[in-house]
């Protein structure tokens, strides 16, 4: 049996005046012999659960999973706020604008995608969750470090944004970039009685 492995993730969009944020926040880093990848407009998105390579044929349990599961999930209130980064080895390779409001209940949603995921054959993601929004991407490996100061002492005006649906996406890599592909969105709070 060939099984076909595609990569997926579970994610929510994102209000399109964050660009406006990217270009204003993209302006406080000198890039001059410097490499930086800055996500594409309508690429960026809050991931809720990263699955990774899974075959084809999942795809319709993981749907089913996540549709029961927030059919009485009601609608979550956030904004996005702030500017911060993730580093390996004390280099910055991922800039993010972070995200706040009503996280506790978008904790106990990404807690219950996990433990129905798991009933899948999924693990529990180890990592804790940090709510963020990626969009931009540093080579940790360039000689020339940017200077990331100016970006994370910036701010600006909250954001709003809520989350009433969320989406299973497939992934493709392509030496371009990456290619995403709804494969099923889920509304929350649509559970009939």
């Amino acid at each position: 049996m060939n099984e076909n492995l595609i990569r997926v993730f579970i994610s929510v969009s994102v209000p399109k005046e964050i660009v406006s944020i990217k270009e204003m926040l993209k302006s406080t880093i000198d890039t001059k012999g410097v490499k930086i990848s800055w996500v594409r407009d309508g690429k960026m998105h809050l991931t809720l659960r990263y699955i990774g390579n899974t075959t084809e044929e999942s795809i319709d349990s993981i749907n089913s999973a996540i549709h029961d599961l927030i059919s009485d999930t009601p609608i979550i209130n956030l904004s996005i706020s702030g500017a911060g980064c993730f580093t390996k080895r004390d280099v910055a390779n991922t800039l993010w604008v972070g995200v706040k409001g009503e996280i506790d209940k978008l904790e106990e949603l990404i807690l219950n995608i996990n433990t129905k995921l798991k009933t899948l054959g999924y693990p529990i993601e180890k990592r804790e969750f940090l709510p963020h929004i990626t969009i931009a991407r540093i080579n940790p490996n360039q000689k020339k470090k940017p200077d990331i100061s100016k970006f994370l002492n910036t701010t600006f005006m909250e954001l709003p944004m809520r989350i009433a649906k969320i989406s299973l996406i497939q992934s493709q890599s392509f030496s371009k970039g990456s290619f995403y592909t709804i494969l099923d969105t889920h509304f929350l709070g649509t559970k009939l009685e």
